[in-house]
């Protein structure tokens, strides 16, 4: 019956996630039913986007991902299902089109337009997840095929986010700020695995920020630039919050610099 993950944006003040959990509960109660987070900023899709990509990677092969941050819910955009390719094998993301799989190794899709595997063929326009997300995961967990979801669709036609790309300067990197998390860290795209064993620094805005490997390895309030845990290089602030103390937010650019430059910048 396989583990079926739930992302979302719903919090747990209200019931929108026991209520998913029952709909599959009743189709596949022998799914094993993991929550990634529901702690979502409501309607930010980027933030579910970078969720999303940086958790599928440590679930089993055959893993089906509910992903719902859907501010066009009832709308004509499409709800599908895609099949992601990975090292141990393929998993499916059942979620709105709305860019939510961006940067994701998609190689298959399907829109959820067959209403047998709905919870009803009349779906809420405002509860997809419980009408037509949870019951399409919940039916493929128990074992129908990937294409009985619905109608085929092209890889190239889904709707994807506009996300700048990392890019080589002479001196190092270019990118953005990509995630802002609990903590205030900022995540930016720029991945660890690119950068060399030179010393590196991080601008942002005025703020020129040095490489530590650890946050506890600079003094209570001092900025510092890490490859974190999500492989991507972040910045932080030892005991503070980076996002409020920095001003820094999603989408602000950033420069990753092998060396000192841009005169009249200050080290926090």
């Amino acid at each position: 019956m396989g583990t079926i993950t739930l992302l979302t944006d719903f919090g747990h003040r209200d019931n929108y996630v026991g209520v998913m959990k029952g709909v599959i509960a009743g189709i596949s109660p022998q799914s094993q039913l993991i929550d990634i987070t529901h702690a979502i900023k409501s309607q930010d899709i980027l933030a579910a986007r970078f969720n999303l990509l940086t958790s599928y990677g440590y679930f089993p092969a055959g893993t089906i991902h509910i992903v719902i941050v859907d501010p066009g819910v009832g709308t004509q955009r499409s709800a599908i299902a895609a099949q992601i390719a990975t090292s141990v094998g393929v998993h499916t993301v059942i979620a709105p089109d709305n860019g939510i799989i961006t940067g994701l190794p998609v190689t298959a899709a399907v829109a959820l337009t067959n209403q047998d595997y709905w919870r009803t063929p009349h779906a809420s326009h405002t509860f997809h997840g419980r009408d037509i997300f949870a019951p399409a995961a919940a039916h493929l967990a128990r074992g129908i095929s990937f294409g009985q979801l619905g109608v085929s669709l092209s890889v190239s036609n889904l709707v994807g986010l506009d996300i700048d790309d990392v890019a080589k300067t002479n001196q190092g990197y270019c990118g953005c700020i990509q995630y802002s998390d609990h903590f205030g860290n900022l995540v930016t795209n720029i991945p660890g695995a690119r950068l060399s064993n030179q010393t590196w620094h991080i601008y942002l805005g005025k703020h020129c920020i040095p490489n530590c490997t650890t946050y506890g390895l600079t003094e209570v309030g001092s900025a510092l630039a890490l490859v974190g845990s999500h492989g991507y290089v972040e910045i932080a602030v030892n005991g503070g919050n980076a996002a409020e103390i920095l001003n820094g937010d999603v989408g602000d650019s950033v420069e990753l610099s092998y060396a000192l430059h841009g005169l009249g910048r200050g080290a926090l």
